[in-house]
């Protein structure tokens, strides 16, 4: 070993005290060779340094610290995957109960969603029905409402169809639209200081 100086690992078995066949030609080599027994002196020095320095155990809660700082990616798949672990069941015959349970509406489904297909006319019908109700609670419902805010005056302004009382009800509304943005955001920003 006279050709080389000894590897940082090599200085490390020494340092370490390890024993084998394999030590003994190291400390040969460091009897003989006055640079790497001086290296191995200072790596005694660095070693014997740390070693008195007092040792300290990490709070209980030092893990939690570094992994809420620690940003986590987790894979597109996780979260789904996560939901459906949480939607299946644990037990073997609850899963058989939900799996027929959605075997059955799938299938029902699938037959309302054929005779629907089969039955295009019915099926028209049916969304003009729903449509044509909709429509008429909406109405209701919007009279009612600027009722309530315009009264009957204001209503029958509006009823009459001049553009003049339709921007009247227009900036009327706008208003109140306005009116109420203001209120939330003022709740919010006195809700957000009261927390802080």
């Amino acid at each position: 070993m006279r050709h080389r100086h000894l590897l940082p690992n090599e200085l490390d078995l020494l340092l370490d005290g390890e024993a084998g066949f394999g030590i003994a030609p190291l400390a040969a080599h460091v009897e003989e060779c006055p640079a790497c027994r001086a290296r191995l002196a200072d790596a005694r020095l660095v070693v014997d340094a740390l070693e008195a320095l007092p040792h300290f155990a990490p709070t209980l809660r030092f893990a939690d610290q570094v992994m809420a700082e620690v940003q986590i990616v987790e894979p597109w798949y996780a979260a789904p995957l996560e939901a459906f672990r949480r939607i299946v069941p644990q037990s073997r015959p609850m899963r058989v109960v939900t799996a027929t349970s959605a075997t059955v509406a799938a299938a029902t489904m699938s037959a309302l969603a054929l005779w629907l297909a089969l039955r295009a006319d019915a099926a028209l019908y049916l969304f003009g029905l729903v449509t044509d109700r909709a429509r008429g609670v909406m109405v209701s419902g919007a009279a009612a409402l600027a009722g309530q805010l315009l009264g009957q005056p204001g209503l029958d302004a509006i009823r009459s169809g001049s553009v003049g009382s339709l921007a009247l009800g227009a900036g009327l509304l706008l208003a109140a639209v306005g009116g109420a943005t203001f209120g939330f955001r003022a709740l919010a920003t006195a809700a957000r200081r009261a927390r802080e």
